[in-house]
């Protein structure tokens, strides 16, 4: 069980001469078992091992051709040949908290109770798992579909390519596809009648799901359709039947991440504790930065976790960066952009009433700006009104304006250190223009010189 956690393996149980109610509750002929045992810690795992195992879809011996084990080996052998013959996806090596939000999205979903086609959308910031989510769906549920496909990186990819995967994933025949719209018309005539499991993976453009996905009546009954994407402007254009929004890792699933990561163990060496606990802070439950992080740290002494760190909160880890920046370059206008750099800055944690103000008195579309920060998952509006930002995305931001001039703080165009502030305003070479730029933003945002 350990090794479907973990690993994401197939687990298929077989009851063999056994209720499989005793190993769920532990009772009749296990129930004397267990009393034998006295490792109490160990007992609880096992309990929880053959309770979870015996949930799963398997097989029982006794209700199964009448009990006649060589039909029922072929039956169990067919099976898994079936299965080890299908597509599975690699999910995570660590599969932390990914159950109980397949299980979270699998009530939207409602395969079997429903026969009618259902849209659902998956949005997220950058890193948080998205894509590892809907791949961990598709390899519970795709069996039960008659046509199965899973586009990848859509964003990246041209629509021809992406049109003729679908249609050979799905009819299991090469396709010719004259044009995008020959494929658009091939999909709604071919799938109308079939049940699918079809997940379009990273859009950013509802031009791409109309394209390739056209609309509920393309797709035959029972059919279900995920999307995934940064934007969920997307999702509400294209008017789907649910958006399940991926929330962070909460900090006893980033910790036992992170240990998986840096100590190939659910928890780490009780001299890392205090430093672990100071990773998943920096990391904000981000599953991306507490995979990467944990690759580094792995194997290494308490004081390269301190330097380690140290240098984190100087330098931030580069491909967490790349990753988290493609929703801030999906921006289609530098307004927005600005926007998004001035929050990072200045704004966190402020009244979206009083940031709209300013940034408004700035010149700026701000309640327009900040939906669209909104829909690309790059800020958060709270219970109180306030706008929030993920601290690696505040550091993205800041290292986006910091990269405009290393070396000189007065050629940036923002400035939020006070002591970079103060600098700039002695700075007798600096323009009287620059001043009162500085001077404007400083009083603006309360910052203390």
């Amino acid at each position: 069980m350990e090794c479907r956690r973990t690993l994401g393996q197939l687990v298929l149980p077989i009851f063999y001469d056994v209720d499989p109610s005793h190993v769920r509750k532990q009772t009749g002929c296990f129930a004397q078992s267990f009393l034998k045992h006295t490792d109490e810690k160990k007992v609880e795992r096992w309990r929880a091992a053959l309770t979870e195992a015996s949930n799963l879809s398997g097989w029982d011996l006794r209700k199964t051709l009448d009990g006649h084990e060589a039909k029922f080996i072929r039956m169990i052998t067919n099976d898994v040949t079936t299965k080890l013959n299908n597509k599975y996806f690699d999910v995570a090596p660590y599969q932390v908290g990914i159950d109980t939000r397949v299980l979270d999205i699998s009530n939207y979903l409602g395969i079997g109770d429903s026969y009618d086609v259902r849209v659902i959308g998956i949005s997220g910031m950058g890193g948080i798992g998205k894509t590892t989510i809907a791949k961990a769906i598709y390899n519970r549920f795709y069996e039960r579909f008659e046509g199965k496909s899973f586009l990848e990186k859509v964003r990246e990819k041209k629509l021809e390519k992406l049109q003729k995967q679908l249609l050979f994933d799905i009819l299991q025949t090469k396709t010719k596809v004259s044009s995008v719209a020959a494929g658009t018309a091939l999909v709604r005539e071919r799938f109308r009648g079939l049940k699918v499991l079809v997940i379009v993976d990273d859009v950013d453009d509802v031009k791409q799901l109309r394209e390739l996905a056209g609309n509920c009546h393309s797709f035959g009954p029972g059919s279900r359709i995920i999307i995934t994407t940064r934007n969920e402007r997307v999702l509400k254009e294209f008017a789907v039947d649910k958006i399940y929004r991926v929330k962070v890792m909460d900090q006893e699933e980033a910790l036992e991440l992170l240990s998986w990561h840096a100590f190939r163990s659910s928890s780490c060496p009780s001299q890392y504790l205090v430093l672990e606990k100071e990773v998943v802070n920096y990391c904000g439950g981000l599953p991306l930065a507490l995979e990467v992080l944990g690759s580094t740290l792995f194997k290494r002494s308490v004081d390269e976790w301190k330097s380690i760190l140290d240098e984190l909160k100087m330098i931030p880890r580069g491909e967490i960066q790349a990753q988290l920046k493609i929703s801030y370059d999906g921006l289609n206008d530098n307004y927005k952009r600005r926007i998004f750099l001035d929050i990072a800055c200045f704004f966190i944690g402020m009244d979206k009433n009083d940031v709209v103000q300013i940034l408004d008195g700035c010149g700026f579309y701000a309640t327009t700006g900040i939906k669209v920060l909104l829909d690309r998952c790059l800020v958060t509006i709270n219970r109180e009104n306030k706008i929030m930002m993920h601290d690696l995305l505040r550091d993205m931001g800041r290292d986006i304006v910091h990269a405009e001039n290393p070396d000189f703080p007065g050629e940036r165009s923002r400035l939020w250190h006070p002591e970079d502030v103060n600098d700039v305003l002695i700075d007798k070479s600096v323009s009287t223009f620059l001043i009162k730029l500085y001077v404007k933003r400083v009083s603006i945002c309360k910052l203390v010189i």
